[in-house]
């Protein structure tokens, strides 16, 4: 006689498994920040700190307000995390060439390096979960993500074209205009192209 109770639950709309999910996402933020968190405590950082050089360091040459708009947190909280990491080397600024009040941002050689200790953790604890599940489930959990974060931020994570370096992706899913007065590839570069 076939098991009928294996496999995935149909009623999966129902509240407790609603909830069970919110608990599971619950738990893997926490232990996906865990490892981090302790490192960036060594430094006397934060998450937010983490954030900034994560985004910053995927992005590089990111406007304050291209950061700002992926962040979602005040100028004056990421002027206080900003302020830190340029203080402390891990970040530099520069001046946007056409509009001196765009300040462009960049990891520095010590912030790629403490982002890359970061992010180690992070990339070990994704790869073992993903060869556990299996391809069908990467991407039916990448599909469940898309549909959890706001529909204007999905652009962002479209596939790369076959045979285009896998990078950073624009903010807002196409290719960003050049930067005033830089090469005809700068787009490209800043899309991770």
């Amino acid at each position: 006689m076939a098991d009928v109770k294996g496999g995935p639950n149909p009623l999966f709309l129902r509240e407790e498994e609603l909830r069970q999910a919110m608990e599971l996402l619950f738990f893997a933020y926490r232990d996906f920040t865990g490892e981090p968190d302790k490192i960036l405590a060594d430094y006397g950082f934060g998450r937010a700190h983490h954030r900034v050089i994560y985004f910053v360091g995927r992005n590089p040459g990111i406007t304050v307000s291209e950061l700002l708009a992926i962040l979602r947190i005040t100028k004056q909280s990421l002027s206080r995390v900003l302020g830190q990491l340029v203080s402390d080397g891990f970040i530099t600024q520069r001046h946007g060439l056409r509009d001196r009040r765009q300040r462009l941002l960049e990891l520095t050689d010590k912030g790629r390096e403490l982002e890359n200790k970061l992010t180690e953790q992070q990339r070990v604890r994704i790869a073992a979960a993903y060869r556990s599940a299996g391809a069908e489930a990467v991407e039916g959990f990448r599909t469940v993500l898309l549909n959890i974060i706001d529909e204007q931020d999905r652009g962002r994570f479209e596939r790369p074209e076959p045979g285009v370096k896998p990078g950073a992706r624009p903010l807002a899913g196409k290719l960003p205009a050049a930067r005033p007065g830089g090469k005809p590839g700068a787009a490209r570069k800043l899309a991770g192209r």
